[in-house]
């Protein structure tokens, strides 16, 4: 049986670890909003940038940066719902995700390898193939304590072929009676995606609005970036009813500063010019307030997601999701 835990919540009733008090968060909000007036967001996608002129943002398209007004910020965070629910194809699986709610879990990915066990201590490491995809989507089906499969590997086998991610859609939402979250999709791509929901519902767009079995994750690129991939998957996102997750993968020290707290500045940037930019195509957008996050490795050239600093960041990050009143996404090890 999986268990659930409440982050936030009195002792003995969950589990709590508070490295920001309220004056702190609003702190970083504050030079959050500084940093959206200078130097602002570099939007490298043109229909965003016009989104966001239209929206009342100030917009140099030669330099492609767009400075965001606080009015807007605080209007996005009114519009993003609190509380949401992730659907499985069996609704027994369905999650909810709140903004102070249960902690869910999901696999971690997306990874390139599988290793082929011959014998202990004896293996072989591989491409991962799309029938690893399939498998381990099976695996997370099986598993009670994971709650929705994200994409765990990739189909190499389709790498160059021009329809890797679609088979990456296809083959999860088909070995998995839970939820799917599309953690490396495709801006381009965002529309079969959408009539593969569309047509599990026979068709009918109105049901696979209200009850998406399917979702996506994008990243903006550090420092201060909304990629045109980025933004097309939002807008689009947005405009197909399909949950978006907004996920940072700074790294102190490395595409943002040093200290933790310069880092939450330009993360919490990054991830709120992405929330509002899917309230101002679809106010109510599904949202999560997402985190990679962590830390440089100045000797050895890595992010190390398993770095105590993550986890530090990780917990900062879920009381900036509180704070805003947003469903977070964190990674973990």
């Amino acid at each position: 049986m999986k268990e659930h835990y409440y982050p936030g919540s009195r002792p003995l009733e969950g589990v709590e670890l508070n490295l920001f008090s309220e004056d702190d968060l609003r702190k970083i909000h504050y030079a959050t909003m500084e940093c959206f007036k200078n130097p602002g967001i570099q939007v490298s996608d043109a229909e965003a940038r016009q989104i966001f002129k239209e929206a009342g943002c100030e917009v140099d398209e030669k330099n492609q940066v767009v400075k965001i007004p606080e009015f807007l910020v605080n209007r996005a965070l009114m519009d993003s719902p609190s509380k949401f629910t992730l659907w499985g194809r069996d609704k027994k699986n369905n999650t909810v995700q709140e903004h102070k709610g249960k902690v869910n879990w999901t696999c971690f990915g997306t990874g390139v390898k599988m290793c082929n066990y011959e014998a202990p201590g004896k293996y072989k490491t591989v491409d991962s193939v799309e029938q690893d995809v399939a498998d381990t989507a099976k695996l997370c089906d099986w598993a009670d304590n994971i709650d929705y499969y994200s994409l765990a590997v990739s189909a190499r086998d389709w790498a160059g072929k021009g329809a890797q991610d679609v088979h990456e859609t296809f083959t999860p939402l088909t070995n998995t009676s839970k939820h799917f979250h599309h953690i490396d999709p495709v801006g381009e791509s965002v529309e079969y995606y959408r009539d593969m929901v569309h047509a599990y519902y026979g068709g009918d767009e109105e049901e696979a609005r209200k009850k998406p079995i399917f979702s996506m994750l994008l990243c903006p690129t550090s420092p201060l970036e909304l990629s045109s991939n980025a933004c097309q998957v939002i807008i689009k996102g947005a405009r197909f009813g399909i949950p978006v997750n907004v996920l940072s993968m700074a790294m102190s020290g490395g595409s943002s500063p040093v200290f933790r707290a310069g880092t939450l500045v330009t993360h919490n940037a990054e991830v709120l010019a992405g929330i509002v930019l899917a309230q101002l195509v679809v106010p109510g957008t599904s949202v999560w307030y997402g985190s990679s996050t962590t830390t440089f490795d100045l000797k050895r050239g890595t992010a190390p997601v398993g770095a105590p600093e993550l986890g530090l960041i990780s917990a900062a990050v879920g009381k900036l999701a509180q704070f805003y009143g947003l469903p977070s996404f964190v990674a973990g090890t």
